[in-house]
C-alpha cells in the first residue's frame, strides 16, 4: 500500500488535467498513487487520460457533474476506504513542483498536531507572485482573505503559515482526520467548501498549515463571470450560508447589515444598468441560503450575462475626445479606456493629461468628455454634471436620470435593509438552532 493518494478533480479541462497528471508523476516523492475523478466531462478528458496514462492512474468517472466538492469526495472516499495515510487534493489546473508532495509529507510527519497542510500557491504566468499562502476567515467584515495575495515571494516570507483554511487546489489531509470530520461539504457543490473543511479541522483540535517549501503553480486567478451567472450563484449562496452557520449570535445583526447592504448594491446597480440577470441570480442565491437549499442549483436561477453598457454607449455617441482624471485609480482608468475603444475605436483618450490612444487633434470642447474617477457614483455629492463621474465598477454619472438614482440611493438602501432584516435574522436563528458552527455559542 502506497502512503498517499493524489486526488485530481477534473471537469472539461483536458489540456490542463493531463499536464497536472504529468507534473505529479514527475514528483521526487514516489510513495503515492494517482486518482483522477472526472465530473462527467463533455470534452475528451476521459479519453485522453486513458490513452496517455492507462494504468498509471486510477480513473473514476462520475455519471453527472457533482461539483468541485462532490468530485473530490468521490476520490477522497475511495482513498480513505483503501487505507492511504494521506489524501492529496489537487485542482486540475495546477502544476506541482517536483518537491511539493515530499515537503508536505515531511512536514506532516514532523507535526502531528497538523491535520491538513497546503502548498504555497503561485501564479502560473508569474511564479514569483503568490495567489494564496493560507486563508483567513474575517468575522469582522464577514469575508475570506487569501494571505499574501499578490505578494512577491522573498526570503522574508515565513516558512510556514497557520490559518483557518487552505485552498483545495493543493492540500494534504490525514485520512484519520477525514474519518473524524468527514469529507468536503458536498452540499456546497463548489466554493467555500475548502474553507469550511479547514474550519472543521481546527474545531477537531488540529491545526491547518501552509508550507512554503511546497509550491504549486495555479492557472486560475480571480474567477469572473464571462458567459453566465453560474459562478455568481454559488459564490453568493455559499458565502451567506457559511456565515449564517458560523457567526456568533451576538454578531448576527451586524452580519445581517453587511450582507443586505451588499445585496442592495447588486440590485440597485442592476436597475441602474438595465442589467437584471446578475441581480436575479443573487436574489435566488440569497433566498436559497436563507432556506438552506443547497446542492446543485435548480433550473431558472442561472442566466446569461446581459451586459448592455447603455451609459457608455450614450457617452461615446456624443463625444470623440475623452479626458480621464484618474484620481489614483490607474487600473480603472486603463480598463475604462479599453471599453471606450470597444465602441469608438478611433477615440482620442487622455489619462491625467497624457495621450494614451488616438491621434491628437485640436481641442474642441463640444465633443470632449471630461471624466473624473471616483469610488462610488451613488455616494457622489457633486451633482452639477459639470463633470462626468465614473466609479470603480464603471458606473457613469452622466445625466439627470442618473442624478435621480444618486439622490434616491440612501433612502432606497434604508428601505431595503429595514424590510429584509426581520426575515434574515429569523432564518439565521433557525439555521443556528440546527447547525452549531464554531462561533455559535
Amino acid at each position: 500500500m502506497k502512503r498517499t493518494a493524489a486526488v485530481i478533480c477534473n471537469y472539461n479541462k483536458a489540456d490542463f488535467v493531463v499536464n497536472c497528471i504529468q507534473s505529479v508523476i514527475e514528483s521526487k516523492a514516489d510513495d503515492f498513487d494517482i486518482f483522477v475523478v472526472d465530473n462527467a466531462s463533455t470534452d475528451d478528458s476521459v479519453e485522453r487520460v486513458r490513452k496517455m496514462y492507462g494504468d498509471k492512474v486510477t480513473l473514476l468517472v462520475n455519471e453527472e457533474n457533482l461539483g468541485g466538492s462532490g468530485g473530490f469526495n468521490t476520490g477522497i472516499r475511495e482513498a480513505v476506504k483503501r487505507g492511504y495515510e494521506y489524501v492529496w487534493c489537487l485542482d486540475n489546473d495546477v502544476l506541482v513542483d517536483e518537491n511539493a508532495l515530499g515537503e508536505l509529507e515531511d512536514f506532516m510527519g514532523r507535526h502531528l498536531e497538523v491535520g491538513m497542510a497546503g502548498s504555497k500557491v503561485v501564479n502560473m504566468d508569474d511564479t514569483d507572485v503568490v495567489q494564496q499562502f493560507g486563508l483567513t476567515v474575517d468575522f469582522e467584515n464577514f469575508c475570506m482573505e487569501a494571505k499574501y495575495l499578490g505578494c512577491v515571494t522573498t526570503s522574508e516570507m515565513p516558512d510556514v503559515v497557520y490559518s483557518d483554511a487552505v485552498a483545495a487546489c493543493s492540500v494534504l489531509v490525514r485520512s484519520s482526520l477525514i474519518e473524524k470530520i468527514g469529507s468536503m461539504p458536498e452540499e456546497n457543490f463548489l466554493y467555500w467548501d475548502d474553507t469550511e473543511w479547514g474550519i472543521r479541522c481546527n474545531l477537531a483540535g488540529y491545526r491547518v498549515a501552509s508550507v512554503g517549501s511546497s509550491i504549486v503553480a495555479h492557472a486560475m486567478g480571480a474567477k469572473k463571470e464571462s458567459v453566465n451567472t453560474f459562478a455568481t450563484y454559488y459564490a453568493w449562496r455559499n458565502w451567506i450560508v457559511f456565515f449564517l452557520k458560523y457567526t456568533k449570535p451576538s454578531q448576527l445583526p451586524r452580519m445581517c447589515n453587511t450582507f443586505l447592504s451588499s445585496i442592495f448594491e447588486i440590485i440597485y446597480e442592476g436597475l441602474y444598468r438595465d442589467e437584471e440577470n446578475k441581480m436575479k441570480t443573487v436574489m435566488f442565491a440569497y433566498d436559497d441560503a436563507l432556506h438552506c437549499r443547497m446542492g446543485k442549483a435548480t433550473d431558472g436561477k442561472i442566466f446569461d450575462i446581459d451586459r448592455k453598457d447603455k451609459h457608455l454607449k450614450r457617452l461615446v455617441v456624443t463625444n470623440q475626445t475623452f479626458c480621464i482624471e484618474s484620481n489614483g485609480r490607474g487600473n480603472v482608468a486603463a480598463s475604462f479606456a479599453e471599453h471606450i475603444l470597444e465602441y469608438k475605436p478611433d477615440a482620442e483618450i487622455y489619462i491625467d493629461g497624457e495621450l494614451v490612444t488616438g491621434k491628437e487633434k485640436s481641442a474642441n470642447e463640444k465633443n470632449t468628455a471630461f471624466i473624473s474617477l471616483c469610488e462610488n457614483i451613488f455616494q457622489q455629492e457633486d451633482l452639477t454634471l459639470n463633470k462626468i463621474y465614473v466609479d470603480d465598477d464603471e458606473n457613469i454619472l452622466l445625466d439627470d436620470d442618473d442624478v435621480l438614482m444618486v439622490i434616491n440611493y440612501a433612502y432606497s438602501r434604508r428601505t431595503f435593509i429595514a424590510s429584509q432584516t426581520p426575515v434574515f435574522l429569523n432564518c439565521a436563528r433557525e439555521i443556528q438552532e440546527k447547525v452549531q458552527g464554531p462561533g455559535v455559542t
